[in-house]
């Protein structure tokens, strides 16, 4: 029956995405180079920096604050290439997906986020100064993200394939609501090379949900654990594969942060979906939408999260 009411869910979500496209493209201001470098205080405000991505707190000359990310992947593609990024991610409307509210084509290319005032989730696992986040919020960025990634997968036209999922690039709003912040059209084609979506073949994509899903199981079990998994998570990986999920097993690994206020029930069919998650790379590919079923079914919620 649940493998029959899933593949329903499936086809839903197929003729939804075939009838609709992403929302109307907001408006999205144009920022010169000097406004992003000045707001950034010469780029050393920085929130996270990789050799893939680096983003940077903002704040400009009207007051307005906003997160900025430099966006490398355009490094080797012409001004219309990010033009139509920035057409794209402008027409993102998702509760747990951040905002885009401009850009910037100067010297190097931006885009400018709406703010997120209580930061990275990363700050907020790994640091001891800050305040520790409960149950009910990790339980809820799980399900957020999660829902985000359906959205991106099934409900966008192109569908947008490339977004990065760990702590460091989901900020958390006022409200604690978790938002992806690293979303792209482009993914990596051969040697590397960024290549859009529609020119990526159905195993190039596949493999990158794979991708995307096996990071999605990594960030549940920092939620669970408060353990970075910014390294690939091997230890956190091998412990949930070996792992029978026994109440003892689980004590000795999850966050002191949370002590023992914490629903058990659901904490264990949390590590589940994590599990499902870090095993997809070995299995055919998993639906997101599955993913998120399975989230909703372990935890008891019915309610999905509202686009």
């Amino acid at each position: 029956m649940e493998a029959l009411i899933f593949k329903i869910r499936l086809i839903i979500l197929s003729w939804v995405h075939l009838r609709s496209h992403s929302g109307p493209i907001s408006l999205v201001k144009h920022f010169s180079y000097k406004d992003i470098k000045k707001a950034t205080d010469g780029f050393r405000r920085s929130i996270y920096n990789s050799s893939k991505r680096v983003a940077y707190r903002a704040k400009f000359q009207n007051g307005h604050a906003a997160i900025v990310k430099e966006v490398r992947a355009f490094e080797d593609q012409d001004d219309a290439a990010f033009y139509r990024e920035v057409q794209l991610l402008g027409r993102l409307h998702h509760r747990h997906i951040a905002a885009l509210n401009g850009f910037s084509s100067g010297p190097k290319r931006f885009l400018v986020f709406e703010n997120m005032e209580k930061g990275s989730l990363k700050e907020h696992l790994s640091d001891p100064l800050m305040t520790p986040l409960n149950w009910r919020i990790r339980l809820q960025i799980a399900v957020g993200i999660a829902a985000a990634l359906e959205y991106l997968h099934f409900f966008c036209d192109p569908p947008m394939y490339h977004v990065s999922v760990s702590s460091s690039t989901i900020m958390l709003d006022e409200n604690f609501t978790a938002k992806l912040c690293d979303v792209s059209l482009l993914c990596s084609g051969e040697n590397n090379n960024p290549i859009p979506t529609s020119k990526c073949s159905k195993e190039c994509r596949d493999e990158i949900c794979k991708h995307t899903i096996f990071q999605l199981g990594l960030l549940i079990l920092e939620l669970v654990t408060g353990q970075s998994s910014e390294d690939g998570g091997v230890d956190l990986v091998q412990w949930v594969q070996d792992s029978r999920l026994r109440r003892r097993s689980i004590h000795q690994m999850i966050d002191p942060d949370l002590g023992d206020n914490y629903d058990f029930r659901e904490l264990k069919g949390l590590l589940a979906v994590a599990k499902m998650c870090v095993q997809s790379v070995h299995k055919p590919t998993v639906k997101t939408p599955q993913i998120l079923w399975y989230l909703q079914k372990k935890l008891g919620r019915t309610r999905v999260v509202v686009y």
